[in-house]
């Protein structure tokens, strides 16, 4: 077997464990995700390579850094998003699905630039805008919960469990 074939049977188990391992291992995780609007109203998803199903862009807060910095930060590496401005806070939430340490601050982003889409990557697979009414098969429930909650101008959902 060649290094680049057992190299592709490897690494996607690989860095499902890793994430695993992660995700067990520390106390109390705290994430950033953003529902990220362009001005027709589309949302933009990603689709990472350790986890199955469509998400809001976002990703871990690392110590030392606010969740306004996170956001920044995940959305250039997931989406080659540039922040304008502040985006305001839709609510924190107990991520349940994940585990029972996990909590998730959700911002609002409408002001924002984007050059270009990102390439595939070691961790988004896929990514875009895609209309509220016709997100892509596989969008997990709290994603579509949130974008609703965004869209329709409601108060957000607790999801604690």
């Amino acid at each position: 077997m060649n290094l680049q074939k057992l190299r592709t049977t490897l690494e996607p188990a690989l860095r499902r464990v890793f994430h695993l391992y992660w995700r067990f291992a520390r106390g109390m995780t705290l994430g950033v995700r953003g529902v990220v609007l362009d001005r027709d109203d589309r949302v933009f998803l990603v689709k990472h390579s350790y986890v199955s199903g469509w998400h809001l862009p976002g990703g871990g807060v690392e110590v030392g850094e606010t969740f306004r910095d996170a956001l920044r930060r995940e959305l250039a590496e997931e989406g080659r998003i540039e922040l304008s401005g502040a985006p305001p806070l839709h609510g924190l939430f107990l991520n349940s699905d994940v585990s029972r340490r996990d909590h998730v601050a959700v911002y609002v982003v409408r002001q924002f630039s984007q050059d270009r889409l990102p390439e595939a990557n070691h961790e988004i697979v896929a990514c875009g805008f895609f209309d509220a009414t016709a997100l892509p098969e596989g969008t997990t429930g709290g994603t579509r919960l949130r974008i609703v909650e965004v869209l329709e101008g409601r108060e957000p959902i607790a999801t604690w469990r």
